[in-house]
């Protein structure tokens, strides 16, 4: 996607302030950066995609930070603005993969979570805690103590950002972030970015699901911010929605015929585009299964 000169200078100055960072401490790691607008940022971090709203009123943060960049983000914001209130919503939903608050809770953020995905990681009980899962502790992080439920809402720096919960497609703890000024939008998990969606039944989510949260945001003019991997356009988040579409209903019909499920897997449904989607996290294969079951279930 083609940005404006200074988004591109900015995001290399930036990326080698990062690196040199990173050559300084073990901790660390390399994070790209790509600047949408003067206050919007995207950093790529190990874990995932981080969206950055910076500027006058501080800093918050949306999206999958891992815990080894969080001191370069931090040193970067400092850079940007005078403010050290610092706002943080974690939007990973998967426990075997949780970075926790990514350490932004101990440098005194405000760290949030869907209240779903925070249960999975022992958060948002009544009574109690329960211990870290050892993950974390290894990770040295904590969980984020803040859940939300439906909807979640901030107004600083010139930019409206809401975030609401979806129908699931990914899972019961889907949310989309709406920025209005920078027409930028994060579906977490439900637009992976490096391949084939998980669609994950046992924690609620569909097909439907999945193809009813992206429907809405293929407008060219838009920015869409995926799980992983580089900025792109609604019109390629449209290419991917015509994917899932495709193979939902090629499914669909070898359900109608009678075929079993590892009879439909053994036909390929994903073949032609498996060049595109096939080298992300999942493989076609279980994409195809999760169809299946989403089908065969609702």
């Amino acid at each position: 996607m083609e940005l404006p000169l200074r988004g591109v200078f900015s995001g290399v100055l930036l990326t080698l302030l990062s690196f040199s960072c990173a050559k300084t401490s073990k901790a660390q790691e390399k994070i790209g950066v790509t600047e949408i607008t003067s206050n919007v940022l995207v950093f790529a971090t190990s874990a995932g995609n981080v969206i950055a709203c910076v500027g006058p009123d501080g800093a918050l943060l949306i999206g999958l930070p891992s815990a080894a960049s969080t001191p370069q983000i931090s040193d970067i914001l400092a850079r940007r603005t005078k403010s050290s209130v610092r706002y943080v919503v974690i939007a990973a939903e998967d426990p075997s993969q949780s970075e926790g608050d990514a350490g932004w809770g101990k440098r005194g953020a405000f760290v949030a979570m869907q209240e779903n995905a925070l249960q999975r990681i022992g958060g948002h009980v009544m009574g109690p805690p329960e211990p870290l899962p050892g993950r974390l502790v290894k990770l040295g992080v904590d969980r984020p103590r803040v859940a939300f439920s439906e909807v979640l809402t901030f107004d600083l720096n010139g930019e409206a950002i809401h975030g609401v919960r979806q129908t699931p497609g990914y899972s019961d703890a889907d949310a989309l972030f709406h920025f209005h000024r920078a027409k930028l939008v994060y579906f977490g998990e439900t637009f992976p970015g490096d391949g084939y969606p998980r669609i994950d039944g046992q924690r609620g989510g569909t097909v439907a699901g999945l193809l009813k949260t992206l429907g809405g945001w293929t407008d060219s003019n838009f920015h869409v911010v995926p799980a992983r991997g580089k900025v792109v356009t609604g019109s390629e988040l449209k290419d991917f929605v015509v994917m899932v579409t495709t193979v939902r209903d090629r499914v669909q019909e070898m359900m109608k015929s009678g075929l079993s499920e590892e009879e439909i897997v053994a036909k390929h449904p994903t073949v032609e585009y498996n060049e595109i989607w096939g080298h992300g996290r999942i493989q076609p294969d279980t994409f195809v299964r999760d169809v299946c079951r989403s089908l065969k279930e609702h």
